[in-house]
């Protein structure tokens, strides 16, 4: 099976080297529970949602059966409207959908500096998006190494290994369920 991430220095793995990044690990602890995927890093450091939209064609390729997106942190830092985020990732997945790619979305959260109404305007595209397309829908895609120093690069913004192994326990099981849709619609 072939998934591609596609994402931004979350995913791409910055500041570790490659076998601690995300994809890596990621594909070791799907590899120990049997299951046999080909990931393709489509992170970008830095790059926004409209970024992935534009590169979305060539970062995942022909034959790719799954894509989990992971964009939007770079947006919430920038302070972009929320309108334009929304709109990027809504074409994205609706791109993937229309070629039959399943998808699970890594939701963001706005910094709580930029406010309630930025934040409250922020957060809630990814579960939107996930119920518009009928996607799968992994909340925040840092939770539980968000603002834990011990968990982060000295940046205090990208998870350091302990907070990628975080990141990879808790997204998991609903990768698993990505897998596994993957799987059923091959087999009908």
């Amino acid at each position: 099976m072939k998934l591609v991430l596609l994402g931004d220095s979350l995913t791409a793995g910055f500041g570790l080297p490659a076998v601690q990044a995300f994809p890596a690990r990621l594909g070791r602890a799907l590899k120990d529970k049997g299951i046999a995927v080909e990931i393709s890093d489509a992170g970008v450091s830095d790059d926004t949602a409209s970024g992935g939209l534009a590169r979305l064609d060539w970062s995942v390729p022909e034959g790719t059966q799954a894509v989990i997106v992971e964009l939007g942190a770079n947006d919430a830092l920038r302070g972009i409207d929320p309108k334009v985020t929304r709109s990027a990732l809504d074409k994205i997945v609706s791109r993937l959908k229309a070629r039959n790619i399943e998808i699970l979305v890594a939701g963001m959260q706005a910094p709580r500096n930029l406010g309630s109404d930025y934040a409250g305007s922020f957060d809630g595209i990814y579960s939107d998006l996930a119920q518009k397309y009928g996607a799968l829908l992994y909340p925040f895609f840092l939770d539980g190494v968000v603002g834990d120093a011990k968990l982060n690069q000295r940046d205090g913004v990208h998870p350091g290994p302990a907070g990628v192994d975080i990141i990879v326990d808790r997204m998991l099981p609903k990768v698993e369920e990505l897998i596994a849709r993957v799987r059923a619609k091959s087999a009908s």
